[in-house]
């Protein structure tokens, strides 16, 4: 007798602005790594903006991408290379693609929707996603639709018309979810009301990929910094701390990875305080040159901060990365950072935008790699748990399925 043949898997469609443009893109890809771990529960297919050099269609690590134009090819820059709020803040004429982002996201999602009837949306970030999804919802093309706010969203765009919005797709939607619990408290004062709401942070692979290695000794005095090169993640502040770190430790020197809008101002930063010599520009890095960095790091710094116009991380990536490197971390008690470290608080985390404390804190760690060594592996431990990316992907998988089926 021949075997049954397998259940279909529902149809999730997942909206979102920032995904990897194409294997191994040093762009943030957390969402296409929950995607991954999704797929063993649903047939997941993502609409995405498309960017220069990116496939308009693909099959990504069992994960189908449909990315739709918005615009010429060469004017695709909304979203990569800093995230859309930092791009309208410092190219207000990009707010003439804004237009075309949403439609074009939104005509993309209906004619998927009208043809393949998919089981339930997953939209992250509130806006523009998650009004897409509430308007899919309300034209009766999809039954139902799950929030993900990653903190741009949820801490920045607080003008009125906005905050509406975002309270409109929330009372809506069947399940929202935030990536750490300073979130919820900042969703329930913006007056943010979904049927559920819960805390799941994004995941880092913990178990294969951001793995200490014991053979690998730290490089005395490196520091690293990763991320993108925007106000948020507090770079200057980083450097404004090296000038005092090197009278106590002149054999420091700071690695930076990452691009973004910031970079030369931040460059002239650096040669005003004469550190060019100590500070080091290494442009974006592949996901698989990253790990092997931290583990030869003696310290990452992560030094976010609230930006001028309100957003703020929710909660680093890099810095579970760092912690499943077991690397020595120092960074800034942001909302929703201290999630991560516990009783370590104390010990790793400083004052955001506090430059005094950041250098101290900094030469502590450099000064007695010892004890920073027993509390990075500590901090792995706790990581595991919390973050890794098993937990993670069977949380929002049920979150998923309750909101299916409710």
């Amino acid at each position: 007798m021949s075997e049954a043949p397998a259940p279909a898997r529902p149809l999730l469609l997942v909206l979102a602005s920032t995904y990897p443009r194409w294997a191994d893109d040093p762009e943030p890809g957390f969402v296409h790594q929950l995607c991954r771990r999704l797929a063993g529960s649903f047939e997941v297919v993502v609409v995405c903006p498309h960017a220069r050099g990116a496939k308009p269609r693909e099959q990504l690590d069992g994960v189908e991408v449909l990315r739709y134009r918005y615009a010429p090819e060469a004017l695709e820059t909304l979203v990569h290379g800093g995230g859309m709020i930092t791009h309208l803040r410092r190219s207000p004429w990009k707010w003439l693609l804004v237009p075309g982002f949403v439609l074009g996201q939104a005509w993309a999602a209906a004619r998927l929707a009208r043809s393949r009837r998919p089981a339930l949306v997953h939209a992250h970030w509130l806006l523009p996603q998650g009004l897409i999804a509430w308007a899919l919802r309300a034209l009766g093309l999809v039954p139902a639709y799950v929030l993900t706010s990653h903190g741009a969203d949820l801490y920045g765009l607080r003008a009125a018309p906005a905050q509406a919005l975002k309270r409109r797709v929330a009372r809506d939607c069947a399940a929202m979810s935030v990536v750490s619990s300073a979130m919820r408290a900042e969703a329930d004062a913006a007056g943010l009301r979904p049927p559920r709401l819960a805390v799941i942070p994004m995941g880092a692979d913990l178990q294969e990929r951001f793995t200490p290695h014991p053979g690998q000794a730290r490089e005395p005095g490196l520091i690293v910094f990763v991320g993108r090169l925007v106000e948020k993640k507090g770079l200057r502040h980083l450097l404004d701390a090296m000038p005092e770190v090197l009278r106590g430790c002149p054999d420091a020197r700071l690695r930076i990875v990452g691009f973004g809008p910031l970079e030369q101002e931040l460059r002239a930063q650096a040669a005003s305080l004469e550190l060019m010599h100590r500070v080091e520009f290494a442009g974006a890095m592949a996901q698989a040159e990253l790990a092997p960095l931290l583990r030869r790091a003696s310290l990452l710094v992560a030094p976010s901060v609230r930006a001028a116009s309100g957003d703020q991380e929710g909660l680093p990536v890099v810095l579970m990365e760092a912690l499943g490197c077991a690397c020595p971390v120092v960074a800034s008690d942001s909302p929703g950072v201290a999630d991560l470290f516990g009783d370590e608080a104390d010990s790793c985390l400083v004052p955001a935008g506090n430059t005094q404390a950041l250098a101290l804190a900094m030469m502590r760690v450099l000064e007695q790699p010892g004890p920073a060594r027993e509390r990075a592996l500590r901090l792995r431990e706790r990581a595991l748990r919390l973050v890794d990316w098993d937990p993670i992907g069977a949380a929002y998988a049920a979150l998923l399925l309750e909101a299916r089926e409710a």
